[in-house]
């Protein structure tokens, strides 16, 4: 954990953003384009589509599954890389990755998570997607993660680790 003071008071991060640089106006630009090619490339793999991901819950296609591992050897082999070469940001910063423990509420949060993706057909990755490919019934799913996220933020000190 990190202790950040903003205005004169200590605030306890578990995940602190340890980037130097502050950007403002158009240096946040390149984030709303990678932003917007990540969600025609959601859209375009069919992954934001609610039959795909029953399939995969129901266990009827590899779809899914496909991606999901893609993904996570992609996330490994870059993290590798990252160590590895000492490679740094856009803006020169070294990135730091810190040692993660387990706890035993990931589980249960794992578990809450999965139970939510299956109920809704979403995750929160591609909810902006499906937003933004004319599924307005999502926006229900959209506040519903958002009302999770502050629940678990309120109650985070009396669950489970």
């Amino acid at each position: 954990m990190t202790t950040i003071v903003k205005d004169n008071q200590a605030e306890v991060c578990d995940a602190p953003n340890s980037q130097d640089t502050i950007e403002k106006g158009l240096g946040l630009l390149k984030y709303m384009v990678i932003g917007v090619l990540f969600g025609i490339v959601f859209v375009k793999a069919e992954i934001i589509s609610w039959f795909r991901i029953q399939e995969m819950f129901r266990l009827q296609s590899f779809h899914m599954y496909g991606v999901i591992g893609s993904a996570i050897l992609t996330g490994v082999i870059s993290i590798q890389l990252i160590k590895r070469f000492g490679i740094k940001t856009i803006s020169g910063e070294k990135v730091i990755i810190p040692t993660k423990e387990f706890r035993k509420g990931q589980i249960i949060g794992g578990f809450i998570f999965g139970l939510g993706w299956a109920i809704t057909g979403a995750c929160p990755g591609p909810l902006f997607a499906q937003i933004g490919s004319g599924f307005t019934v999502v926006f229900v799913t959209l506040l519903s993660a958002i009302a999770g996220t502050w629940v678990y933020g309120r109650f985070a000190t009396k669950l489970p680790n």
